[in-house]
Order: C-alpha cells, then sequence, then structure tokens
C-alpha cells in the first residue's frame, strides 16, 4: 500500500503550538505531512519565507513523516504534482469554517482527486492565532505560552532589530 502523502499549507507568521497541534494530528493519519509556506507577494509578514521555514524545521524536527518546503502558486497545483491525497486545515472556532467552507469547495472545483480535511485543535489552543501573537508580542507580552521557544528567539530578534 503506498504512503499517504496530506499538504499542510499555511503562511505559519509564525508558527504556534497551535500549528503544531495539528500537524501532529495529521500525522496520526497520514504517513507524510508536507507543511507548505505559503508565498504570497501580496501579503506582508513579520518573518521572510526562508526565515519560516527554518523556523518551522526547527519546531518540528522530533517529528518523524514531516517535510517543510515553500511554494507559490495554488497548492492543488502542488498537491497533485507531490501526489498527495489530501489538504490538512486546522479549525479552531466557527469562525474559521466560514473561510475554509469556501477555501475547501474552490480547491475541490480544481482538483476533485484532492480531499481536504479538517482537525480541530486542541481546547488550549482554540484561541491562538498568529496574528495574536504577533499582537501580543509588539505589546511585550509573554508569549512562549503561544508558540515554540525558537519562535519566541525569533520574534525577540525581529523586535530588537526594530527597535534600534
Amino acid at each position: 500500500m503506498a504512503e499517504q502523502l496530506a499538504l499542510y499549507p499555511g503562511t505559519f507568521d509564525p508558527f504556534t503550538y497551535g500549528h503544531r497541534d495539528i500537524l501532529e494530528r495529521a500525522l496520526r493519519v497520514f504517513d507524510q505531512v508536507e507543511v507548505t509556506v505559503g508565498i504570497n507577494a501580496e501579503k506582508e509578514t513579520l518573518f521572510t519565507t526562508e526565515e519560516r521555514t527554518a523556523l518551522i524545521r526547527t519546531c518540528t524536527e522530533s517529528l518523524t513523516g514531516v517535510s517543510i518546503v515553500s511554494h507559490e502558486g495554488l497548492i492543488v497545483d502542488r498537491a497533485e504534482v507531490k501526489g498527495a491525497s489530501a489538504l490538512v486545515r486546522g479549525l479552531r472556532q466557527v469562525s474559521d469554517f466560514d473561510a475554509e467552507f469556501r477555501m475547501a469547495f474552490a480547491n475541490r472545483k480544481l482538483a476533485p482527486d484532492i480531499e481536504t480535511v479538517f482537525f480541530m485543535t486542541s481546547e488550549e489552543y482554540a484561541l491562538i492565532s498568529s496574528s495574536m501573537v504577533r499582537d501580543a508580542h509588539r505589546w511585550d507580552g509573554d508569549v512562549s505560552k503561544f508558540v515554540p521557544p525558537p519562535v519566541v528567539e525569533a520574534l525577540d530578534r525581529k523586535k530588537t532589530f526594530h527597535d534600534d
């Protein structure tokens, strides 16, 4: 039986414990999960694509079956090229469902053979978002409960750099 590959696409700016939780859940279902870091020239990010990719690699090095790549373009095109059977999406709250629902239908129209699989995040991560982490950190909030230590360190380096 062929190994099942899923892609877990996102901006991951920055990678949170909630993202890791969804990744770990996906690894229970799929043999391989590619974390696909989206490149979107129109979206301003705190971390560069290279920084986000490196941070995720550091934060997931203890997990088996994970690869991390960056991708610009339609995620279903990447999924088809890689032979992935599914796209992994995380749901934190009801408000996530509306946007994810529409995206899943659009992806199904573009690539009918690629399924979208939704994973509910663990309760303790339901209120964590990358934008909340960036905002809390900007105002000197302790974000160590929301993101892995390498991300806290990277955020601190960014803040130091921008404060100068």
